[in-house]
């Protein structure tokens, strides 16, 4: 059983940044594949952003690729979402989740209760 809790998010101008958190508890998150999904006011859930159980390997959507960075610390047991270049369009509830897979969501087993990220132009 792993349980995520998501932090960081909040109001930024466009242009701006900020940096998402996610703290796991239980023993096996360096097991799981690490994601970001965001869900805008109403659209579907999407992918952002995942990375290997090792953090070898990460994975963007092409929408935020070269603006954000996924990244881990095992021995915090933390996945991070460094979002720099803020776009209105960004505007999202950020949900942390952690799975086997790394696109989709039926990939992930589990989920965070998602924070508010608000991009003003």
């Amino acid at each position: 059983q792993v349980q995520l809790v998501e932090s960081g998010g909040g109001l930024v101008q466009a242009g701006g940044s900020l940096r998402l958190s996610c703290a796991a508890s239980g023993r096996t998150f360096s097991s799981y594949a690490m994601g970001w999904f965001r869900q805008a006011p109403g659209k579907e859930r999407e992918f952002v952003a995942a990375i290997s159980w090792s953090g070898g390997n990460t994975y963007y959507a092409d929408s935020v690729k070269g603006r954000f960075t996924i990244s881990r610390d095992s021995a915090k047991n933390t996945v991070y979402l460094q979002m720099n270049s803020l776009k209105p369009e960004d505007t999202a509830v950020y949900y942390c989740a952690a799975g086997l897979g790394y696109y989709r969501i039926y990939e992930y087993d589990y989920w965070g209760q998602g924070t508010q990220v608000t991009v003003s132009s």
